[in-house]
């Protein structure tokens, strides 16, 4: 059966193309040509960054650890997505979302035309919790310091929460997920919204359909967010 991502993304992109009459943008590769953004991150900053915490033992998480794990992607991204922790292929690896949900989620980009070298993704944890529970409060908060750094930084021009826990702790309110979709927020003057985690989707593929339904949103958003008045 054809992925839904993958037949609504074609028939989407291409309904655009002929309203637009134009091909559409959000296929560059910012990565390898990063564009001169004046006070926003570079690689290096974010090195830097990384080398400052990456042996942090300021909660238990820390001596449970294989690796620390910072995050990934362009440095000037203008889409920043934000998980809950890392999970086991995580904790090995160094890298979030890079299990079965990583994949899944590498295909919803590509459903709108990006992949994950051209966003930033990062986690509300930096280590990952004992059986991938959910994060502690007392560890949020102590986490908490290291991903806003991440975000001055990279200063994305919209943030995506990836699931319940992650939502709920950039908002500040233990709110259910249906409550947090289809809505716009403010996350330290940058827009937030949220969607489903990867994972979940895995779990219930029914997800799958409104969870595309957010990303045309989240698609929509980055166009009128970044292209010149009048071409949107």
């Amino acid at each position: 059966m054809e992925d839904p991502f993958e037949a609504s993304a074609a028939a989407y992109l291409r309904q655009q193309a002929e309203i637009y009459g134009m091909e559409l943008p959000l296929d560059g590769k910012l990565l390898k040509n990063p564009p001169s953004n004046g006070n926003k991150a570079t690689s290096k900053d974010l090195e830097s960054f990384y080398n400052e915490i990456k042996e942090c033992q300021l909660c238990p998480l820390g001596t449970t650890r294989t690796k620390f794990v910072f995050g990934v992607g362009n440095p000037n991204a203008d889409l920043m997505l934000i998980g809950e922790a890392p999970g086991r292929n995580e904790d090995l690896q160094g890298e979030p979302f890079v299990g079965r949900a990583g994949q899944l989620l590498d295909k919803i980009l590509a459903a709108i035309k990006l992949s994950r070298e051209e966003v930033y993704i990062a986690n509300v944890l930096k280590c990952r919790p004992p059986n991938n529970r959910d994060p502690l409060k007392s560890e949020s908060d102590t986490c908490q310091p290291y991903l806003k750094q991440q975000i001055e930084l990279i200063k994305p021009k919209l943030i995506l929460a990836l699931g319940r826990v992650s939502g709920a702790w950039l908002l500040g309110e233990d709110l259910a997920l249906k409550d947090m979709r289809n809505k716009s927020y403010i996350y330290n003057g940058i827009e937030m919204m949220v969607t489903y985690h990867p994972a979940a989707l895995l779990r219930n593929p029914n997800w799958k359909r409104p969870c595309w339904e957010d990303m045309q949103k989240v698609r929509d958003r980055i166009l009128a967010l970044t292209q010149p008045q009048g071409l949107v």
